[in-house]
Formats: structure tokens, sequence, C-alpha cells
């Protein structure tokens, strides 16, 4: 039997259209992990945000963190915005978030900012509750400061603060600013005495260099990290390899930026291109933190 060419169009998009649902539907049941309001939140963003869902797995991630709505959390760099629409969102209105950016007189020490760069990374502060307000609409409190501009009166406030992707510069500008030392202090002083830490972070293998992985190739070693945590009063409560790809095997030749979505310094080249969209994002530690002794209830 011979199929006209309409009908066949019209039976391949059918199949198509039932892929696409399957497809759909099978991502839906493994992202959400049991949290189908926080699977319900990230799937309702756009496209090009969860673009990055499947290297980046926000909803493990944040389950693993046990955020839950109504919290009072903390992100430090918030940069655009990519996870805090999640949280801002997730949260709901009766909860808060706060931006911690870099302190101002950090951004000189990399050397390669323009002043005019610098200006619109430290006005990302201040702006950052307006950021809030555009990604949510629900009214939750949003507010920024820097680590070395944190309110007094939020101290022992929070439940939960987070890093991701955040600390390699903080641990690159610790031996001349202790950058790394005060964030470390400030979020101790700002969570509460049940709060949490969560940490997803570019992990350096665990033989590599350590002067190279000092941060400004934009990795750190996980045990350099847990030793950090350790000495600023916090004790390690659980890891993960959520966020983990064995494909990423960097070099004391490489940075972290030469991955997807940078590709920097690999861009222009299409099969230096080829070869690191075939890596992936980075391979990367997702690590939990309590204060020592504390006594946490997690669900």
């Amino acid at each position: 039997m011979f199929l006209s060419q309409s009908l066949f169009i019209r039976l391949a998009t059918s199949i198509l259209i039932a892929a696409m649902g399957l497809t759909s539907a099978l991502f839906y049941a493994k992202a959400h992990d049991g949290n189908e309001q926080l699977a319900g939140v990230v799937l309702d963003r756009a496209a090009d945000k969860r673009a990055r869902d499947a290297s980046r797995h926000p909803v493990q991630t944040l389950s693993f963190f046990h955020l839950e709505p109504s919290m009072r959390v903390a992100e430090a760099l918030p940069g655009t915005g990519w996870y805090s629409e999640i949280i801002a969102n997730y949260l709901g209105e009766n909860g808060a978030l706060y931006g911690i950016n870099y302190n101002e007189s950090m951004w000189p020490l990399f050397g390669f900012f323009t002043p005019e760069r610098i200006e619109q990374m430290s006005a990302r502060t201040a702006a950052f509750p307006e950021l809030v307000a555009n990604l949510a609409d629900n009214g939750i409190t949003a507010g920024g400061f820097t680590f070395d501009t944190a309110p007094k009166n939020l101290n022992s406030t929070l439940d939960r603060v987070l890093f991701v992707r955040a600390l390699h510069n903080l641990a690159r500008f610790e031996s001349e600013a202790g950058t790394l030392s005060q964030a470390l202090k400030v979020t101790y002083e700002l969570l509460k005495d049940d709060g949490l830490v969560g940490v997803v972070q570019h992990r350096a293998p665990a033989n590599a260099d350590d002067k190279w992985a000092d941060g400004s190739a934009g990795y750190l070693k996980e045990s350099f990290v847990i030793e950090r945590f350790e000495d600023a009063g916090f004790e390690l409560v659980a890891k993960s390899e959520i966020n983990a790809n064995s494909k990423d095997k960097p070099t004391t030749d490489d940075i972290v930026w030469r991955l997807p979505p940078s590709f920097n310094g690999t861009g222009d080249d299409p099969a230096k291109r080829a070869a690191v969209e075939a890596i992936g994002e980075s391979d990367r530690m997702t690590l939990l933190f309590k204060k020592k002794g504390a006594k946490v209830r997690l669900h």
C-alpha cells in the first residue's frame, strides 16, 4: 500500500508529537525526584533557561539542599539570576531571597575588568530586588548586599546559604584579600543554628597541582573546599554526584570557561568547540554543610 505525500506527512507528524510527549513525560518523571512543586517551577521557564537543566540538574540539586517553600535564603553571586528565578518562585510570597555579591574592592583584583565593567558588576548588588521582582511576581522579600555589607539584623535568620559556582574567585584572592575566609565567616553568622550551606563548584582532579587548582582556572579540589568549611566552623552533612561529569578531565593547561556555555578560547575554532561541546559543562562537586554540632531536621 502506498501513502499519499500529505497523509505520510500527517502520520509522521503525529508520531513525532507522540514521541515528544512521551519524552517530556519521561523527563518530568526523572527530573522531579518526588518534588513535583519544584519541578513545576523549573519547567515553567523560558526554553533558553531550560536548555541548561540537563547539565545543572536544578530540581535534584535544590532537593539535595533540602530547600523548602517559605524559607529565607541567600544566594552568593547570583549573576543574571539563572538560579534566582527558580528559587524565588519556589520559596513563594512568604519566603525571602538575598543576593550576596562580591565586595566592591574585589573586582579590581581580577586585573582585566574595565572601570565601566566593574561599575556594572557592582551595581548588581543594589539591583538584586528589582531582578527578583522581574523573575517572580509573587511578592517575595528580596535584598542585595556584599559580604562586607551584610546587615547585622539578618544574623542567625537564614535557613540556607547557597554557593553555586561562586567559590573559586573567593579562593583565588584569599591570600591577597582574605575573601574566602570572610565569606565563610559571614555565612556562619547569617545562618540559623539549624541552617545549611549548599555548594556546587567546578571540581579539580584530586591529584591536580595545588597552584593550578587555586580557583584562578575556575576549579577547586573537593578536599580543599571541605577543609576550608571545616576551618570556618562547619561540618559536612552529605555529598552528591548529581552534577558530576566524568568527561571533564582538565589539565593545568585548561580553564573551566573553555567549556559550555562560555566557550572561552574555543568558540571560534570549530574543532575545539566541537571537542568541548562533547564534554559538556564542568565536573562539579555538590556538598551540604551544617554548623559543627548543630542538630538539623532533614526531610
